[in-house]
Formats: structure tokens, C-alpha cells, sequence
């Protein structure tokens, strides 16, 4: 057998393997005799049906199935020692004349070869990092939805300037259909608080979208919209008035601070208040992470420039699933995808240049912290090492699930790095005006 490579650029490359009869046929005439072993055939006793008989019958096919097997084997175990950084999957170029006859069988694999070249992450100041604060307005806004929460509530005839309203909103061009409850001196506008007071159960008021409440996210949440639909959104809904209730707010006392804080660690509402501050800005700097990686992933992109085989990868992916694309949906598969490909590859220059890894362990114990934040959310706060264990131990013998945990720990340990080693633009700002910014 001889492997050969030819490059044709820097991005492209064909191998050429050439098999010949001993290497194969030795395997070909095991498998020949203990078929001949095995053959149940008529008029012959079993074991001594004439080998040229045996040949005639299975010997191409079983000569054509060890080829390809040695074919896929040498292969893969060239590019393996020639250390070979391929994108995608070896493509075998198909010869209309190839013939199954022949003493020297010559196969063809096109392949799509990774680029060279650096990358830039001590680039300064041209990433905004936002510290995410919360608000005098946000926690009084809180505060209030406590007290409504733990509120003494009572049923009403009709709505109210201060009532809750709850009804399904609809509107069927937008596949709208979404139960929800409001209060209402939260709509924008006398024009649209004079058509819901007065409403009682039963009735459908028609309403505008748009400027329907002050924070679109209000809106977005009610309607269940896609975030970067929203601020645009400019439709009418029938809203079905369902039922309506007031809410005596609870008072601001021990008792609903023991039920809040069962351990006693709030007592004020002063205490009250900075609890509220530290949990709202503990969620808020998860979310300004992922900004923070999202916005470097776009800045790395961007700025790490170098040259993809993209005819190759085109022709790859036409291939590559269950289903044959066309030269059109595969370029479309390719445009959709060009960017994610980018920066995995970037990320991977990354981790072998900073010796970045991830082991089995951590991945155990990321998921069983994944699980532990998981129960605790139903209550179960010391769950055992052993269940943790197991659990995880089910969790990542699922391929994707195991992937998926996998790529999240990839993303924190790729914001560690890019936290220690970027120098990034700070700035202060509310969750409101963070929204404003980050998905205007």
C-alpha cells in the first residue's frame, strides 16, 4: 500500500492511497475458507463445497468490503501520523472508469485543511464590560411586588384603575394566544386604562400594541414575543377578560419577613432592601457575562482574520447530513454557518496556545453542580455525594447531554480567560439601560 498527499494550496490538499492484492488478500482467503467451513450448499457435505465455487460466489464481494475496511483504516491512521488539522471529513473523488478488476485499485480524497494563524486578545478597550447595577426604582418596584405577592387578594366585578386583569391575549396572524394578568394603572395612556375599567369578566376589549405599556418587556412577557420582535411590534390584540381581583399589599413587618427568610436573616426593610439589591445584581452579572462573551466571540470574529477552504466545505456539506443538498442549500448551509466555524476554530487556537483542558473530573463535578443548583430549586438543599454521583454518572453516559455540559464549561473557563487577559471598556449602567444598549 502507498499513501501519498499533494497539497494544492494552503487551505486544500488531495490524498491518494494505492492498494494492491497483498495487501488484502491474505485477510480475503481467511474469510474465503471459513465460509467454505460454514457453506450449507446442496450436493456437497459441509466443509467441502470447492473453494472455486466459494470464490465465485462471495469472493468479489468479500475482496471489495476488505478493501474499503483497509481503505477507511489506513486513512484515518495516515492523518493521525501526518497530524493532519482537517475540517470536516475526507471527500473520495468518484472515477466513472473505476474497475473492481484491476491489480492496483487507486483512491482519491479531497480534503479542506485548517488555517494558519494568531490570535489577538490583548487588544484593549475594545469590548464594553457592563457592571449591572440595581436601581433605588428597581428595588422599589420589587419591594412592591413582594408586598402584592403575600397581598391579601379579593374578586371584583369590574376592573379597577388599581385591579389585576387576567385574560388571554390573541391575535392569530402572529400566532398569539397567551394567558397573562396585568395590573392596570400599568398600561401607557387614559386612552387605553379608559377601555379596560369598567370591563367585566366576559368581555373582549381591543388593543394596540403599540406604546401599550411603558417597558416593552412588560409586553413581552404578556404576549410571549420573541425579544427582538417587540420593539417593533405595532398590532392589534383581543384581550378576554377572564377574571378580576384586587390586592391589599402585605404590610412590611416580621411576619412576611420570616416568611421570605425563614433564617432570620432579615429582620428590616432596610435588610429587606440590600438582600433584594445583592440577589438582583447576582442575576445580573450572569447576564452581563454572557454578554461579555458574546460581544468578545463577535470582537474575535471580526478581527481575526484568515481564509476558509469554502468550496470544499460547500461540497462537504452537501453531503454531510441525511439528506443531499443542492450547490444552492449547501452555500446557504455555509453562509449560515461560516461564523460559528470561525470562532470554533479560534477557540481551539486559544486553548492549545494557553494550554486550556478540560477533564473528566471537572465535567463530573460541573455537572454535579449543575444538578445540585437544580435541586435545590425544588427544596432539596444537602442531597447525598453518592446521588450527585450517580446522577451525573447517567447524565454524561448521554452523548448529548454530556456534549451540551461540555460546551457550557468550555464557555466559562473561555470567560476566565478572556477576564484575565483582556482589557475591556467598564461601564455602570441600570438593568433597564443595559437592555437599551445590549438588544436595541
Amino acid at each position: 500500500m502507498n499513501i501519498t498527499k499533494e497539497n494544492i494550496d494552503a487551505l486544500n490538499a488531495v490524498v491518494k492511497v494505492d492498494i494492491v492484492a497483498d495487501d488484502y488478500q491474505a485477510k480475503v482467503t481467511e474469510l474465503l475458507t471459513d465460509y467454505r467451513k460454514k457453506a450449507n450448499i446442496p450436493g456437497f457435505r459441509k466443509g467441502h463445497v470447492p473453494m472455486g465455487m466459494i470464490k465465485k460466489q462471495y469472493g468479489k464481494s468479500i475482496m471489495i468490503d476488505e478493501v474499503n475496511k483497509l481503505l477507511q483504516e489506513s486513512l484515518n491512521k495516515f492523518l493521525t501520523e501526518e497530524k493532519l488539522d482537517i475540517l470536516g471529513n475526507p471527500l473520495p473523488r468518484v472515477k466513472e472508469d473505476f474497475n473492481w478488476d484491476a491489480d492496483v485499485f487507486t483512491f482519491e480524497f479531497e480534503l479542506g485543511l485548517a488555517p494558519q494563524f494568531d490570535v489577538d486578545v490583548k487588544a484593549k478597550n475594545k469590548v464594553t464590560q457592563y457592571n449591572i447595577v440595581a436601581t433605588e426604582e428597581l428595588i422599589d418596584e420589587e419591594v412592591k411586588n413582594i408586598q402584592t405577592r403575600y397581598g391579601k387578594m379579593s374578586s371584583l366585578d369590574e376592573a379597577t384603575e388599581h385591579s389585576n386583569v387576567t385574560g388571554t391575549f390573541v391575535n392569530e396572524e402572529k400566532g398569539i394566544n397567551k394567558k397573562s394578568t396585568f395590573l392596570v394603572n400599568d398600561l401607557k395612556g387614559k386612552k387605553n386604562e379608559k377601555k379596560v375599567i369598567g370591563a367585566k369578566i366576559g368581555d373582549v376589549i381591543e388593543l394596540k400594541t403599540k406604546k401599550l405599556f411603558e417597558d416593552n418587556h412588560k409586553l413581552q412577557h404578556l404576549l410571549d414575543v420573541p425579544h427582538e420582535e417587540i420593539n417593533d411590534l405595532d398590532i392589534t390584540v383581543s384581550f378576554t377578560v377572564e377574571d378580576i381581583t384586587k390586592t391589599e399589599p402585605a404590610d412590611l413587618d416580621k411576619e412576611l419577613f420570616d416568611k421570605l427568610f425563614a433564617d432570620g436573616s432579615v429582620t428590616t426593610v432596610t435588610e429587606l432592601r440590600g438582600k433584594i439589591k445583592e440577589d438582583a445584581e447576582k442575576q445580573f452579572a450572569q447576564q452581563g457575562d454572557q454578554q461579555l462573551l458574546n460581544a468578545v466571540t463577535e470582537h474575535l470574529i471580526e478581527n481575526t482574520k484568515f481564509d476558509l477552504p469554502s468550496d470544499f466545505l460547500k461540497k462537504w456539506l452537501s453531503t454531510a447530513g441525511e439528506k443531499e443538498l443542492t450547490a444552492e442549500e449547501a452555500a446557504a448551509e455555509y453562509e449560515k454557518s461560516e461564523k460559528g466555524l470561525r470562532y470554533q476554530l479560534i477557540e481551539g487556537k486559544i486553548m492549545k496556545d494557553n494550554d486550556i483542558k478540560i477533564d473528566y473530573k471537572e465535567l463530573v463535578d460541573y455537572a454535579k453542580g449543575f444538578i445540585r443548583t437544580q435541586m435545590a430549586q425544588f427544596g432539596n438543599m444537602n442531597p447525598e455525594e453518592k446521588e450527585l454521583d450517580d446522577i451525573a454518572g447517567r447524565i454524561l453516559q448521554n452523548q448529548e447531554e454530556a456534549q451540551k455540559l461540555q460546551s457550557q464549561l468550555i464557555s466559562n473557563k473561555m470567560l476566565t480567560f478572556f477576564k484575565d487577559n483582556m482589557k475591556f471598556k467598564s461601564k455602570e449602567v441600570s438593568y433597564e439601560d443595559f437592555i437599551k444598549e445590549v438588544y436595541k
